[in-house]
């Protein structure tokens, strides 16, 4: 595996569990989830390029923000 996908993976994994602190609103947690599935996808779907992996996190991270919880 390349570094930038190794580099993509750690940090969505990082970014899901930070998602589940306790001490964050609904809405911190909703953008750090999206910000880490994005990353992912835009890693996945660029074969691991850097770019891909922060404009992933970006779009995933601004979604998450935008969604609505409880």
């Amino acid at each position: 595996m390349r570094t930038m996908q190794k580099f993509a993976y750690s940090a969505a994994t990082a970014a899901l569990l930070l998602g589940g602190c306790a001490g964050m609103s609904h809405r911190d947690q909703n953008t750090a989830v999206g910000a880490g599935v994005g990353a992912l996808g835009g890693a996945i779907l660029t074969g691991g390029s850097a770019a891909g992996t922060i404009g992933g996190a970006a779009v995933g991270g601004i979604i998450g923000h935008e969604v609505r919880g409880h």
